[in-house]
């Protein structure tokens, strides 16, 4: 499938680092580093505008390894980009983390990934069909 992208950042464009990757790596699109101190969140341009189809989205998601090591993860916990939107994208990260993080152009700061979705129109009923777990939630079936 192709996807229309308009790169105006200094960096190459997302690619799959291996045969098996479902995300892209989208890079900070940035004229001076920013410092995020703990417990600060900032929005990081990448500088790319995406024609995402319609029936999909695209889903921003946190770097594992930018989780583990540094703390860094997003505010929104996935982000989500609507296929009509032709902004730029922007990833919210916040620093977790103990100690200041420096983020650099071009600096590996997301992941995107592209899924299929179906649309649904809801119907009002009186009673839901009956499952063993029912309404138990939260941590029900044990730790």
């Amino acid at each position: 499938m192709k996807v229309k992208v308009v790169n105006k950042s200094s960096n190459p464009l997302p690619s799959y680092k291996t045969d098996g990757s479902a995300g892209m790596d989208l890079k900070a699109s940035l004229e001076a580093s920013i410092v995020l101190k703990p417990f600060q969140r900032a929005l990081i341009p990448t500088g790319l505008f995406i024609s995402i189809p319609q029936e999909f989205e695209g889903q921003i998601r946190a770097r594992s390894g930018l989780a583990i090591n540094n703390g860094i993860s997003l505010v929104n916990g996935i982000g989500t980009i609507d296929s009509d939107y032709r902004g730029e994208v922007k990833i919210i990260l916040i620093n977790l983390g103990d100690e200041d993080f420096i983020i650099n152009n071009g600096d590996r700061i997301a992941q995107l990934v592209l899924a299929k979705y179906e649309k649904v129109e809801f119907e009002i009923v009186e009673d839901l069909d009956i499952t063993e777990r029912g309404n138990g939630g939260f941590g029900h079936t044990g730790f």
